[in-house]
């Protein structure tokens, strides 16, 4: 093994070995070059002996770990009605956190103004100069071109296609900027702070929208342009003579979210006289003993069991993970997908599946763009690029 400082880094990053002994023996290198590299790390700020007053853990003396003092993490989990931001650190810790209703389809400036003043508000709540940002990781709601940062032709983002959207937020942070699809990171976070031990894995999002993040072998898997898992846009229905399939906000008809998403069941639900905005509103009507409302989530989940026994049996996960708003305590709606899903995938598919709620609920959005940022910050070659 060619040791170098990121590979280090890297062993002390995932705990496989966090002592001098210990990182001789993995890489084979001298107790002077472990020395060496160990003290261009400290002096970094990258890594801290774990009873210094940065470090977190409380591991005996002798032992490394990531330096919590290292920077800020700015993460943003933006969907199409509500966003989450949070101020986070190198060993995971959310520092504050706030969350703020707001239409993503008010257009690219609107949206990343409002975010450039409520991470700037954390920033001064926890008194940390704008400098000391260490990077800032973002999902959104919508196909993102993960290599270049930019949405391209969302559904429902009116304004954003192709606006240069990590070069809007280096004006007033000079740091990394990473884009992804925000279901992305919920799969992201999901698998690695709740679920490591599952390599493969299916996160299913049902909220306003639908979409989908794929975990298999271990890692986020995007496809080749970044629009893997947009399953809320597989058509399910089709026009018949006398009935049309339903318009989606894509512009075509007969998607899933056409019959399944929060928008298109408010769409229904407002037909049938009832006065709701929102996946939320819908969830609480539901609550109340409404007959139509939970219906109307059962259809829901239904259709959704149908989508996903496709990606089920194409993929062959170990688990499928339900998160997003008309999940959250409706039984009906998960137990008509459960159903649904085992019915109509592939019986070796389905043999060991499990289907579960997400442990990390409105959290995994952020979870995941704190991973991500991670990622990228401290990546073997990037940090022997920085320490060169």
């Amino acid at each position: 093994m060619l040791a170098t400082h990121g590979i280090v880094l890297d062993l002390i990053r995932t705990r496989r070995a966090t002592t001098r002994s210990e990182i001789m023996r993995v890489t084979g290198l001298s107790r002077s070059t472990v020395a060496q590299r160990l003290e261009r790390l400290l002096e970094s700020r990258l890594i801290c002996e774990a009873d210094s007053g940065d470090s977190t853990g409380g591991r005996p003396a002798g032992h490394f770990c990531l330096n919590n003092a290292y920077g800020a993490l700015l993460v943003v989990d933006a969907g199409a009605t509500s966003m989450r931001l949070a101020l986070t650190t190198l060993t995971l810790e959310i520092r504050l956190e706030r969350e703020i209703a707001h239409a993503i389809e008010k257009g690219p400036d609107e949206t990343l103004a409002l975010i450039k003043q409520a991470l700037a508000a954390l920033l001064l709540e926890a008194g940390i100069e704008g400098g000391d940002v260490a990077g800032i990781a973002m999902g959104l709601p919508g196909p993102v071109e993960f290599e270049t940062g930019r949405v391209v032709r969302p559904p429902i983002m009116t304004g954003w296609d192709d606006y240069p959207i990590v070069e809007t937020l280096r004006q007033a942070y000079d740091c990394p900027v990473i884009i992804d699809n925000d279901v992305n990171l919920m799969a992201l976070g999901e698998y690695r702070t709740a679920r490591a031990q599952v390599q493969d894995l299916l996160y299913i999002k049902m909220g306003t929208g639908i979409g989908a993040g794929i975990i298999m072998e271990g890692r986020l898997q995007r496809g080749a342009r970044g629009s893997a898992g947009d399953i809320g846009h597989l058509m399910i229905e089709t026009d018949t003579p006398t009935q049309p399939a339903a318009p989606c906000r894509c512009g075509k008809r007969g998607c899933l979210e056409a019959y399944a998403s929060g928008w298109s069941l408010v769409r229904t639900l407002r037909e049938q006289g009832h006065m709701v905005d929102s996946a939320q509103a819908i969830v609480q009507l539901s609550k109340s003993g409404d007959a139509q409302a939970i219906e109307a989530l059962r259809q829901s989940g239904k259709r959704l069991g149908l989508a996903a026994s496709y990606a089920v049996s194409l993929l062959n996960p170990a688990v499928v993970v339900l998160g997003g708003t008309l999940i959250e305590g409706q039984d009906e709606c998960v137990a008509a997908f459960r159903e649904t899903l085992y019915q109509r995938s592939l019986p070796l598919a389905t043999r060991d599946l499990k289907v579960e709620i997400s442990h990390l609920g409105r959290r995994a959005g952020i979870m995941g763009a704190t991973h991500l940022i991670i990622d990228h910050l401290l990546d073997p070659e990037r940090i022997d690029r920085q320490l060169s």
